[in-house]
């Protein structure tokens, strides 16, 4: 096992990974960039250090900092956490290059999987489902066009190295087609480097999916469950919940051992997690996160299994413990994202925070790292906490996030629990029918 770990993120993850390494007995250090500096991670990691200036490209994007924080500090593995280089092959790679063991999964399945269009290709060759589209990146507007008339409008143009909604167009008339594409194209380039694009038949009420999977070094490989992360705005997602109140025992079975079979076969090692469109009772690979999710405490809650310590067990090159008969699942959890934002205009609002009180109570978890009197940097992303409840039933599971919404206490900036207490008033939400467009649809006409 081992003895240092060096944490290459912020926030409430950087505090997440602390937390688990020092119930294992492992030091950690902790980077920052000068805007961190009274960060909540550094104050409790057993080491620090600064990496650069408060832009994410001087420092937490700054490979060679982080390379020579590891190295000075005498860290055994890196951790990247979720964001910023948790996707990086070329990061993954320089950490073993340099002599660290990097916390996540073999640079290639980075590399495989970063590819929307080298991943859909990959998953159809190990058995998953996927939406029907184009046979790899479209290169003209022509072509785009001839696959879209002969598929059936409406269709999606997406970003090969896209996500958060960038680089990905709806078409609803072939008219549009031409703008759409050039855009998306121009988006993609402008936000990762590559233009590259495909397209997709377009669902129109799907529900979104994501199967949570772990394999080792040893071959092992299972699923967790999934997590329903339908209620979206923007493509991004703002609450969080397992298991899918519309998902039926035994898709939950068919399509969990479809993930961890296809996790064995790719050879795949640590945590991923395995992304799906639902309709109609049918499952379609949308792409995979080589990564820990945001949303992982979900999954840890109706489980009981530290995913983070798995993940550095698994690193240590330790054979999973767990298997599909020692999982149980246990009753009914829900997360929700609070964003340091304005809840109707969604405009970011850093700050200072001046008041500051978290509820409590059975099933109930708070995973952020701010505190009265801490100033959130406007450089970086706006989501400040996690509120995670769990629950024996889904009713009980609601009943229980309404009441902590209301007991929790931010001042000083504006956040979304103002929109989460409005979520959990609406009746789509209640029935559990609610699908990707819902929220957005539903809030264009509050």
């Amino acid at each position: 096992m081992f003895k240092k770990i060096l944490i290459a993120n912020r926030g409430e993850i950087a505090l997440r990974i602390i937390r688990a390494c020092r119930e294992i007995g492992i030091q950690t250090v902790a980077v920052h960039s000068t805007a961190d500096a009274n960060a909540m991670a550094v104050r409790l990691a057993d080491e620090s250090v600064c990496i650069g200036p408060p832009s994410a490209k001087d420092s937490y994007l700054n490979i060679p900092s982080i390379l020579t924080a590891a190295a000075v500090t005498g860290a055994e593995a890196i951790h990247p956490g979720y964001g910023f280089l948790s996707e990086n092959a070329m990061f993954a790679r320089m950490v073993e290059e340099h002599g660290f063991t990097f916390i996540g999964p073999k640079a290639d399945h980075i590399d495989k999987m970063g590819d929307k269009v080298m991943a859909k290709k990959t998953a159809l060759s190990l058995g998953l489902p996927v939406v029907p589209g184009s046979d790899g990146a479209v290169e003209s507007v022509e072509e785009g066009k001839a696959f879209a008339l002969k598929a059936g409008l409406p269709v999606l143009i997406k970003a090969a190295s896209g996500g958060g909604g960038k680089g990905m167009k709806v078409i609803r008339k072939i008219e549009e087609f031409e703008e759409a594409y050039r855009t998306a194209r121009s988006e993609a380039k402008a936000n990762f480097g590559d233009d590259t694009v495909y397209i997709e038949k377009y669902l129109e009420a799907p529900k979104h999916i994501e199967i949570q999977v772990f394999g080792d070094h040893h071959g092992n490989a299972i699923h967790l469950g999934e997590r329903d992360c339908s209620t979206q705005r923007r493509h991004q997602k703002v609450v969080e919940e397992g298991p899918s109140p519309v998902i039926s025992h035994a898709d939950r079975e068919k399509i969990g051992t479809l993930a961890a079979d296809v996790i064995r076969k790719m050879g795949y090692v640590g945590a991923g997690t395995i992304e799906m469109l639902y309709e109609n009772g049918e499952f379609y690979f949308m792409e995979m996160n080589t990564r820990i999710q945001v949303e992982h405490p979900v999954t840890e809650m109706i489980t009981g299994i530290d995913l983070i310590a798995e993940q550095i067990k698994v690193a240590a090159g330790e054979p999973l413990t767990l298997n599909k008969e020692n999982i149980r699942f246990r009753g009914h959890a829900i997360e929700i994202r609070i964003n340091a934002e304005d809840p109707q205009t969604f405009i970011p609002s850093p700050g200072k925070i001046t008041q500051f009180h978290t509820p409590g109570g059975l099933g109930v978890r708070f995973d952020s790292a701010i505190y009265q009197g801490y100033s959130i940097p406007p450089y970086y992303d706006s989501m400040v906490g996690k509120l995670i409840v769990h629950g024996r039933t889904r009713e009980e599971c609601i009943n229980r996030m309404r009441r902590c919404i209301t007991e929790t206490v931010v001042e000083g900036v504006k956040t979304t629990l103002p929109l989460h207490h409005w979520i959990f008033q609406q009746e789509e939400f209640l029935s559990g029918e609610y699908n990707i467009h819902w929220l957005e649809k539903k809030l264009a006409t509050r």
